[in-house]
């Protein structure tokens, strides 16, 4: 009996053993497959992250070139001098007057067509309700009804101080949101579970209310809508894309012209002016302070309370007010007499040539050309040469600037303020902002929270800086606080915490790169103070999908906007090879092949890992690059029936080319006038030193405009820029235009080679 006992016991614990070490293998192994998906996320979300900021460095590139244009071209006539400072610089201090001019909604009818939502002033929260359920069911509201919600929304924004002030003790919590970017959805899911505002229900949202999404326009009706309502408990902070600059690259503009498509100027221009009242930051019982991007050493408090924000009409750029016609005269002989002695612009390489452009064309040997060769024009020039011509830039310099030709704010070495502002004060009106106080406004909308300690220029977005844990500290120390909140960012959870959970980053757009790609939150106050965060998913099919199938789906959307970076940089990735290339013999090393793609793309992206994702084939640790950048064009030709080379220039350029095309079209019409085309031509030939006339000016256009309507369209504009880069080709593959006979051509050339 006791044997048999024995052994039944001696078996047990024999299966027991195998049953644990069986459950230690399925642990270990779980979490390496664990450890390889977060990984993957990881490196995905990097991918995502650099190629975001890197747009926004070539968004501060394209605007210091325009501005460094304007501030050197001398117009030939009072006409012209208009014409191209309502093209290319800010309605600054829009007038009372004015402003009535562009929200006179009174004289827009309703059809009795329209079935929308209907608004009546003073708003009701039935109306504000009324209207988040309108735009669930995809309906639009009128432009006057727009107009009236923006005039009634600015009036109000214009009596609130630069930082509200809220307490716990009048609500039963209040609730903070981060960016929403145009998603509807998430604020409607927001509202959903967490109710909608009331005198106990308190928001506060946090800045980026647009752009990227496609319901920008409606999320900002929303907002305005129950700010209105409820004016003492829903308040909104400005972020750095409530800016009409960003607003040309990043999607805005273009979906208020396409929805708005009579009225849309009007509600842009309101919309410009109603940004720049809205307030800075919100402070919560003294104690918890709420702005959209971060802080600085250098950031006061006490002067962002005072300063008048709405003059603040873009943080892209600090403008100094234009000297009078005789003084910018002066100052430009002054300038053609002793340029040695004048100091070199901020943005600008020591050799004082002008910023490039921000996109450039054919191959190396154009970018290697003369910069300062003159060419007038005693005949008419074929319009490719004379677009080729124009559209000559030089990649080294911007190369040798890039670092230079980000924000004036962040610059590590201060410059002495401008003596200029006082001097040429214009009586009757409002001083202009400090350069300190712009940099103030600069440093709370862009910057980021990083480990180390200190604080630098923020290089990777090209504006703000990044603050360490003992600016945090030193900052809630003097002004008695106890956290930061901010938004900014896109975080994988929604949140994060850092410098000790005294910065508390919310990030309200789930879903923001691609489905599934990060959760969106919202963090909730009440009178203790204490952070209570709620996450979400607003799309219900991310629900269905396992962790490692919404990973992979994100990977393969990275991966695919990584592969058209490479591929728009081909002939860069081409030289770059064959530097490494000493031999000539088509293949180089995959840590060659990691090191030449970096030093193109500064994304600073973990290559090796991304090697197997990116490299199909390699023989003995190399790879023949030639085959793999022709793979890299297939897959993109395959959904594109246009020339390789062509196409490697499109998917290169087309983000600026669009910006630039509505930066001309200053009356957001989606169409260029021959005028528009005309002057925005004169001004870049200036820049590169070419004496082009009238008439040759007006031929390109009509070359232009394929369906001889009078207009060029978005279209038509790039598809021009295809054939002027095919031609251009062309012509360097023949050592032309530099090599054609002056005689033949009707033009002379001059400098150097």
């Amino acid at each position: 009996m006791g044997s048999s006992t024995s052994i039944h016991h001696h078996f047990a614990f024999q299966n027991a053993e195998k049953a644990f070490k069986a459950a230690i293998l399925i642990q270990r192994w779980y979490r390496r497959y664990v450890a390889r998906l977060e990984m993957r996320r990881q490196c995905t979300w990097s991918i995502f992250q650099s190629i975001e900021y890197a747009g926004q460095q070539d968004q501060v590139k394209l605007h210091d070139f325009f501005s460094y244009l304007m501030d050197h071209f001398t117009p030939d006539s009072h006409h012209e001098k208009e014409f191209l400072d309502r093209m290319f610089t800010e309605e600054r201090f829009p007038q009372e007057a004015e402003m009535e001019k562009y929200s006179d909604y009174e004289s827009i009818e309703v059809p009795d067509s329209y079935t929308g939502p209907h608004l009546s002033f003073p708003l009701l929260p039935d109306h504000a309700t009324a209207l988040v359920e309108a735009f669930r069911l995809k309906q639009q509201l009128h432009a006057r009804y727009v107009l009236n919600l923006l005039y009634e929304a600015r009036k109000h924004l214009a009596q609130l101080p630069n930082i509200n002030r809220l307490s716990t003790c009048y609500s039963e919590e209040i609730t903070v949101c981060g960016d929403l970017h145009g998603q509807l959805d998430d604020l409607i899911f927001i509202f959903y579970k967490n109710g909608l505002p009331s005198p106990e229900r308190a928001y506060v949202f946090n800045g980026d209310f647009v752009d990227r999404g496609k319901d920008s326009i409606e999320i900002l009706m929303v907002l305005f809508a129950f700010m209105l309502v409820y004016p003492k408990e829903f308040h909104l902070n400005r972020g750095n894309h409530e800016d009409h600059l960003m607003n040309l690259r990043y999607g805005f503009t273009k979906e208020v012209m396409q929805k708005y498509k009579v009225h849309g100027n009007k509600i842009l221009r309101t919309l410009q002016d109603v940004f720049c009242w809205l307030p800075l930051a919100t402070l919560i019982d003294e104690k918890v302070l709420i702005l959209h991007g971060g802080v600085s050493d250098r950031t006061d408090l006490e002067l962002l309370a005072k300063l008048d924000r709405h003059k603040i009409v873009s943080t892209l750029r600090y403008k100094i007010r234009k000297e009078n016609d005789r003084q910018a005269e002066e100052k430009r002989k002054a300038h053609q007499t002793s340029s040695a002695q004048t100091p070199t612009p901020w943005f600008l390489p020591q050799s004082r040539s002008p910023p490039s452009l921000p996109f450039h064309l054919g191959s190396d040997k154009a970018h290697k050309a003369s910069l300062s060769s003159s060419v007038p024009c005693s005949a008419l020039l074929e319009h490719t040469e004379l677009a080729w011509l124009g559209r000559r830039s030089v990649d080294q310099e911007l190369e040798r600037c890039q670092q230079r030709a980000s924000f004036l704010g962040i610059r590590e070495k201060e410059e002495p303020l401008p003596q200029t502002l006082e001097a040429h004060a214009v009586p009757g009106e409002l001083p202009e902002p400090t350069l300190q106080e712009w940099r103030q406004v600069v440093d709370i909308l862009w910057s980021d929270p990083m480990m180390q300690e200190g604080c630098k220029a923020n290089s990777v977005r090209g504006g703000g800086c990044y603050f360490g844990p003992d600016v945090t500290e030193q900052l809630l120390q003097k002004y008695n606080l106890q956290f930061l909140i901010r938004s900014h960012e896109c975080k994988p959870e929604g949140y994060e915490f850092c410098h000790n959970r005294k910065v508390l980053t919310i990030f309200s757009a789930s879903n923001y790169y691609e489905v599934g790609s990060n959760r969106g939150a919202y963090v909730k106050l009440g009178p203790s103070l204490s952070p209570y965060i709620v996450q979400y998913q607003a799309n219900k099919a991310t629900h269905m999908l396992t962790m490692r199938q919404r990973i992979s789906r994100v990977e393969e959307s990275a991966l695919r906007a990584l592969r058209e970076k490479l591929f728009a940089h081909s002939s860069d990735l081409l030289d770059e090879f064959k530097k490494h290339d000493a031999d000539k013999t088509g293949l180089i090393t995959l840590t060659d092949w990691a090191a030449a793609v970096e030093s193109v793309l500064h994304l600073g992206l973990p290559w090796r890992m991304l090697r197997p994702q990116l490299v199909n084939s390699s023989m003995n640790n190399t790879l023949e690059y030639r085959s793999w950048l022709k793979d890299l064009a297939k897959e993109q030709l395959s959904r594109e029936n246009i020339q390789s080379s062509l196409l490697e220039t499109l998917y290169r350029n087309r983000s600026n080319l669009e910006t630039i095309f509505r930066i001309i079209d200053s009356d957001h019409s989606g169409f260029i006038s021959l005028d528009e085309f005309r002057q925005t031509w004169k001004l870049f030939s200036s820049h590169m030193n070419i004496d082009i006339t009238d008439d040759c000016i007006c031929d390109l256009a009509r070359s232009i405009d394929f369906n001889k309507d009078g207009h060029i369209d978005i279209n038509e504009f790039l598809e021009a820029f295809r054939l002027v880069e095919q031609s251009s080709s062309e012509g360097q593959a023949a050592d032309c235009p530099q090599s054609t006979n002056a005689n033949d051509s009707g033009c002379s050339s001059s400098g150097a080679p």
